[in-house]
């Protein structure tokens, strides 16, 4: 069931100390006819203690679409900002916004996680965009995290945190573990002296190589 699996990737986040308390919060999206919409985790959440009742289940304007969440259940106050990520991203169905140490850290510089890593190219591109401060919860926040998002899987958000886009729970918990170790590891390099970057065409050999990397398909 949806909600248990939005719950399971709150709960986990929060067991892996990405988030902390009501800091963060993870939506799914939903296609029902007439409208599409998310699941959410509500405002003031904390996943040790949120269950799958809790869940705000909204269409991506923020109208109530079914009778099963409680009147008491309020979306997060970042629901503008999953609806702006579910429009720009096609392919996301699940969202997971944190404010991992790394990620926030590097956040707080202002600063895009640039191509010091190959793995960065994990995201979509050759950097991790951050977008510029703005306050939480508002429509303009919403706007130029969908600006920094395209055609990627995840920004960081100026002051703020992170924001990652997934295919599946597993995804998202993976991609933002990878995204916060990948901060991290690049604030450390930072710290003992100025990363190398790797050069454009260094990443598009990696990328080429991630072509065949992995598990083969059977035949």
């Amino acid at each position: 069931m949806i909600r248990d699996q939005v719950v399971w990737l709150y709960r986990t986040l929060g067991e892996r100390g990405l988030i902390v308390g009501s800091a963060g919060n993870v939506s799914a999206r939903t296609v029902e006819d007439p409208k599409e919409g998310m699941l959410i985790t509500p405002s003031g959440g904390d996943p040790e203690r949120v269950s799958a009742a809790d869940l705000a289940h909204v269409t991506l304007d923020n109208e109530a679409l079914d009778d099963m969440t409680p009147s008491s259940a309020t979306p997060s106050s970042e629901w503008a900002l999953h609806a702006a990520v579910y429009r720009t991203c096609p392919g996301a169905a699940f969202i997971a916004h944190t404010h991992a140490d790394a990620c926030t850290a590097l956040a707080c510089l202002n600063q895009p996680l640039p191509a010091f890593h190959y793995m960065v190219l994990q995201f979509g591109g050759d950097d991790v965009r951050c977008a510029p401060y703005v306050t939480f919860g508002t429509p303009a926040l919403a706007e130029l995290a969908a600006v920094a998002i395209e055609g990627r899987t995840a920004c960081l958000l100026a002051n703020h945190g992170m924001i990652v886009s997934a295919r599946s729970t597993a995804e998202a918990l993976t991609h933002s573990i990878l995204l916060e170790t990948l901060s991290r590891q690049y604030l450390l390099a930072r710290s003992a002296g100025t990363p190398r970057l790797l050069t454009r065409q260094e990443m598009q050999d990696a990328r080429e190589r991630f072509k065949t990397y992995g598990p083969r398909p059977p035949i």
